[in-house]
């Protein structure tokens, strides 16, 4: 959901605006997901249905993007299977969009981009179209180091890594004195957070240094993994202002 708010920044900034639906849309993009293979069946069932409408209107740009796209051999069977797709990306590449977009564009040509190796910075200051003007979603960290046997995150999300602490301070007052009530903290595994960042901060001086920051809001945070939960967290929430009593 964070994702497909950040993708409508970028449309937003690039001066088109939403559509009614999606007979009357002049781009439609999928943002999928993998996670369950229902989900990815659904997001190809949605992406097929346009087939028949780009039938009857050609101009039709169709874009199909996530974390279906990021898995191997998936850019592949796009572009075999999937000829009326104009654009597709994955995760990694989300940054990217507007310059995918324009090359498809301007080249009149498929775009399909899923870079596999995901190791670099992290970009900031994307631009946010937020569905709410209450609450608010911050990524913290992206990717996962927890191999568990049912689940294909680490492969479609890549390694752990986080943001550095000030950006995610700094977003978080923003919001707080732009009149947000609560802000929801995102990562595939929250509780731990600040490994391989220079500075040694973990999940719970992140929480302390956000509950530090004055106003009338509270804070949450998804999803917690049990091995990294400590006693130090379950402290840090006890004794915030803030923070929810509620661990996901």
């Amino acid at each position: 959901a964070h994702d497909s708010e950040k993708l409508e920044g970028m449309l937003t900034q690039m001066g088109m605006t939403p559509a009614a639906n999606r007979e009357e849309a002049d781009f439609v993009i999928f943002n999928t997901c993998c996670v369950r293979d229902n989900a990815q069946r659904r997001a190809l069932g949605n992406v097929v249905w346009l087939k028949e409408l780009k039938k009857t209107r050609p101009e039709l740009m169709v874009g199909v993007c996530g974390c279906m796209m990021q898995q191997p051999g998936m850019g592949e069977q796009i572009l075999k299977q999937y000829p009326f797709v104009d654009l597709a990306f994955g995760t990694h590449n989300l940054y990217r969009f507007a310059q995918l977009m324009l090359k498809a564009v301007q080249s009149r040509r498929r775009v399909v981009e899923v870079i596999q190796d995901d190791e670099g910075s992290i970009p900031e200051d994307l631009p946010v179209r937020r569905s709410s003007p209450y609450h608010a979603y911050i990524t913290i960290m992206y990717g996962c180091n927890n191999f568990c046997s049912y689940c294909i995150v680490p492969y479609v999300r890549g390694r752990e890594k986080s943001r550095h602490p000030d950006a995610i301070v700094a977003e978080c007052r923003e919001l707080i004195e732009q009149g947000y009530k609560e802000i929801t903290l995102l990562g595939q595994n929250v509780n731990s957070y600040g490994k391989g960042l220079p500075e040694k901060v973990n999940f719970s001086e992140l929480l302390r240094r956000i509950d530090a920051i004055g106003g009338d809001y509270r804070l949450r945070f998804m999803t917690s993994h049990p091995k990294d939960a400590t006693h130090e967290l379950v402290d840090t929430i006890a004794e915030s202002r803030h923070i929810c009593h509620y661990i996901h």
